[in-house]
């Protein structure tokens, strides 16, 4: 699966940047859908039936998570780099 990341732009002071956050994909085969996590976010969670609906929606709830964090004066978590790997055990 392509390396994808939630795109954001922050406003600081008058200055609007453009932030990437990257973002897990996991398919849920029982359920036929796909979740996006943004490790940079803990809690922060979007779903849907294809990879490009689950995209929209973790971006969505980045921006939601972001704006709450602007809200209550929390300081705007910055993105991370992130490297996915997998790990063979014998079980």
């Amino acid at each position: 699966m392509p390396k994808r990341h939630a795109s954001h732009r922050a406003t600081i002071g008058m200055e609007v940047r453009e932030m990437r956050y990257p973002v897990i994909l996991t398919p849920d085969h029982e359920a036929g859908r796909f979740v996006a996590e943004c490790p940079a976010l803990p809690g922060c969670i979007g779903e849907g039936e294809t990879v490009e609906e689950a995209l929209a929606n973790i971006r969505e709830a980045i921006e939601a998570c972001l704006e709450v964090m602007r809200e209550h004066g929390d300081p705007i978590s910055e993105p991370t780099d992130s490297l996915l790997a997998t790990v063979e055990i014998t079980a």
